[in-house]
């Protein structure tokens, strides 16, 4: 289990030790992953500890950022959102305060589910949902080409999904080969 140390004099500075996730931790991520919702109860007796370490070890992983969070996954489809857009953003130029800038706009767009910088052609490559082609051709047309230093906007449509954003895989730690560090 990781470790992280208070200095006394000053709770909010941090020493990050290196330390390997063991095969506990792993296999608490790994369930977490697949079921969110279960219970510690449930989660202690998959991973084959008690709860009392269980509930500790997540914790323990909470709050050196493993788990960022739980969610619930919902069918965008059901919801009304049948449109997956990929739209590339080219900025106008790459200084620091325009890119902020952009970045900032892009947060607040509920219809932008996912932000990535990338490399290649454009600054960024979003993905967007949309109800249908005409309301994503609007939002592009009233939001996404008006955001701040837009140059040019690069849309693909997705035609269906081959596989969803699913479990992240932990082999590469199971392995031993990757220290970690919090």
């Amino acid at each position: 289990m990781p470790i992280i140390e208070v200095f006394e004099n000053d709770p909010c500075l941090k020493v990050l030790k290196f330390e390997m996730l063991d095969k506990f931790d792993l296999a608490i991520l790994q369930a977490l992953q697949s079921d969110g919702r279960l219970t510690n109860a449930e989660l202690a007796n998959r991973v084959g500890l008690s709860a009392a370490p269980c509930w500790r070890r997540v914790r323990a992983l909470e709050e050196g950022g493993y788990i960022v969070g739980y969610r619930a996954e919902l069918d965008r489809r059901k919801i009304g959102l049948g449109v997956l857009a990929f739209v590339r953003v080219d900025a106008e130029r790459n200084t620091g305060d325009a890119t902020r800038q952009l970045e900032a706009a892009i947060a607040r767009l509920p219809e932008v589910i996912s932000c990535h910088y990338i490399s290649g052609n454009g600054t960024f490559e979003l993905q967007v949902v949309a109800e249908d082609l005409d309301s994503f051709s609007k939002f592009a047309l009233q939001s996404l080409i008006n955001l701040p230093n837009v140059k040019d906007l690069h849309t693909s449509f997705s035609l269906g999904e081959v596989k969803a954003p699913g479990p992240l895989p932990l082999g590469h730690l199971a392995r031993g080969a990757v220290t970690t560090n919090r």
